[in-house]
């Protein structure tokens, strides 16, 4: 890497906040190391390199570690401003515009969609997925107002809350068989729903994008854990 940059990721294969940084350094052609993390097990470096969370991903620049997903891909584009296509806008209101959108992303429409899935009673799970509704339908409008016509948030090409909401792709496409659950329906969104094409065809997204089946057999895998936990706590 030019400039002797070392770059090391700590993640966990079916993560989509890793998955960000995944794309986020690819998008710029960066070359890393990634390092699997077993999360029952956390390494000593996970836990000295995020001391307050012990959370992946983790990205060490140089042996520096930078935390949070949303965090370390602004880090990438800032540190690396010349290297691969910007992903941060450079006029201030649609940089502001952007950092508002991914922040939503996570706090309205990942949450609506966990509590839709992972609520304790109908009623919460029931609330989860009307929320979600709302939430994907205010994703739709900002995708029209911050790609004005273009495939992507970023316009032509991808920006930071493409990568954002790129992240959770794979899991948005597992989800369908997982619950029945299209998030991104053509008939009620099909901005998100082309954008989910456009974003998933790109030459740098392939090579990390999530294999939706592997995800599907690991959503099974939490399904039948939580059902047990479910049933044991009812004895």
């Amino acid at each position: 890497m030019a400039g002797g940059d070392e770059l090391k990721l700590l993640g966990m294969w079916a993560s989509p906040f890793v998955l960000r940084v995944q794309l986020a350094l690819s998008l710029k052609g960066l070359s890393y190391e990634y390092v699997e993390e077993d999360l029952k097990n956390k390494s000593e470096l996970l836990l000295k390199s995020n001391p307050v969370h012990n959370k992946v991903p983790v990205l060490l620049h140089n042996g520096k570690p930078i935390c949070e997903s949303s965090i370390i891909v602004q880090y990438i584009d800032e540190a690396f401003s010349g290297t691969g296509p910007s992903l941060i806008p450079a006029d201030p209101y649609e940089r502001a515009l952007a950092r508002f959108w991914a922040a939503y992303v996570d706090d309205k429409m990942l949450a609506a969609w966990n509590q839709s899935s992972r609520g304790k009673t109908e009623e919460e799970r029931a609330e989860g997925k009307k929320q979600s509704a709302v939430a994907v339908e205010n994703l739709e409008g900002a995708l029209r107002e911050c790609g004005k016509g273009k495939p992507f948030f970023g316009g032509d090409s991808v920006g930071y809350v493409d990568v954002m909401l790129g992240g959770l792709l794979g899991w948005v496409r597992a989800a369908e068989e997982l619950q029945g659950v299209k998030h991104f329906d053509p008939a009620r969104t099909p901005l998100l729903a082309a954008w989910a094409e456009s974003f998933g065809a790109l030459d740098a997204i392939r090579p990390v994008m999530h294999d939706v089946n592997r995800l599907v057999e690991f959503g099974k895998m939490l399904q039948a854990r939580q059902a047990a936990a479910a049933a044991g706590a009812g004895n």
